[in-house]
């Protein structure tokens, strides 16, 4: 990935991003919980802890850098988004950021919540 692309991305809010998901799901019949849940069971953080970041605008970087305890089984993440697949993106930052993309995309795309939280 260019690197451009890249710092733009780790100076972005998670805020500016979280609603696009949240409408790509709704879109698909999906919920606003689910998202949440997708991201809670990803980064560790608490559904207020979630919201702190949101209402500080806490950029992308800072979230996944400050997450309490990224889920060890996100590297069963695999497959392509956004033109790339994401078990083969070497920068750890941007792979976090598309096993995100990934498990949204999976959600809209109506796979069962069990498969997208890789609970086996």
């Amino acid at each position: 990935m260019a690197t451009s692309a890249n710092d733009r991305i780790r100076r972005m809010s998670v805020a500016s991003v979280y609603p696009h998901y949240v409408a790509k799901a709704e879109k698909k019949g999906r919920t606003r919980a689910e998202v949440d849940r997708i991201i809670l069971w990803l980064t560790g953080y608490s559904a207020d802890g979630l919201q702190a970041h949101l209402e500080a605008k806490t950029t992308f970087e800072a979230f996944f850098a400050e997450a309490p305890a990224m889920n060890p089984n996100r590297f069963l993440i695999t497959g392509v988004i956004c033109g790339y697949r994401v078990e083969e993106i070497e920068d750890p930052f941007m792979r976090e950021v598309r096993h995100l993309d990934k498990m949204v995309d999976e959600l809209a795309r109506g796979k069962a919540m069990e498969k997208v939280l890789r609970a086996g």
